[in-house]
């Protein structure tokens, strides 16, 4: 479909959603995770919604499977997030893992995982991250690409603080102004900011339907469809090691 008037200001304007710090410094790391998160938005993923029942520490599935990724490079720091798709591995986009020398990962919890290793994407913004520790929770794939009007959940780590959950709709897709061979994309009105990058966008049972990468100049949102990280993940040759810096 064509851009609206609203969003016509996408090429002018995009903003990969990760944070960056200045160059040339490392700067310091941001403070712990606070032990008094809440999410802006509750979600209802209460059995009866289709979704797993609370842990013991009162955070849903969804909650639990959104991870916070500093990636510590040789000259910045950028924060993203991520999130999983079974026990050990992570799901991210390749611009928050690029050029790293180490990346840290947290839960909602506060707790440190493991890395392993690190893959990138050459045709999307997308990159997988294996995880030594196990991971405490993962959600599941929807069974296709959402229409325009569905109703999306977006589940990160903006500017690398607070676990947060914004919400919105499928406003349709368009062709990807960053990575032209990557085709359509999905535009939507949920609120992303520098940090969500790598969010899970998920639908109203609480499954992933896309992967959050930039905003527009307008404050829409852009996702690598479901359809494309479906088709790359069982593409054995679409993820190569990550290079660091």
């Amino acid at each position: 479909m064509r851009w609206s008037a609203r969003s016509r200001a996408v090429l002018a304007g995009l903003v990969l959603t990760g944070t960056l710090g200045g160059c040339g410094v490392l700067p310091p790391l941001p403070d712990p995770v606070p032990s008094d998160i809440v999410p802006s938005t509750p979600v209802d993923l209460s059995p009866a919604a289709g979704g797993d029942a609370l842990s013991p520490d009162g955070f849903d599935a969804v909650e639990r499977m959104a991870v916070r990724i500093r990636n510590v490079g040789c000259e910045e720091l950028s924060t993203g997030s991520g999130f999983a798709i079974d026990e050990h591995t992570l799901i991210t986009n390749k611009h928050v893992v690029a050029d790293s020398k180490d990346l840290e990962v947290s839960t909602y919890d506060g707790h440190d995982i493991t890395v392993g290793a690190t893959s990138t994407a050459g045709l999307a913004d997308l990159a997988v991250v294996r995880t030594t520790d196990p991971l405490p929770s993962h959600p599941e794939l929807a069974r296709s690409d959402p229409e325009r009007g569905d109703h999306v959940t977006v589940v990160g780590y903006p500017a690398g603080g607070e676990l947060t959950v914004t919400e919105g709709e499928v406003m349709g897709t368009t062709r990807d102004p960053l990575n032209a061979n990557l085709g359509e994309v999905l535009l939507t009105d949920a609120p992303v900011e520098p940090g969500s990058s790598g969010s899970a966008a998920l639908d109203d049972q609480g499954r992933v339907i896309g992967v959050v990468y930039a905003k527009t100049a307008d404050d829409n949102s852009l996702l690598v469809p479901l359809s494309t990280l479906q088709d790359m993940l069982a593409d054995d040759t679409a993820f190569t090691p990550a290079k660091g810096c």
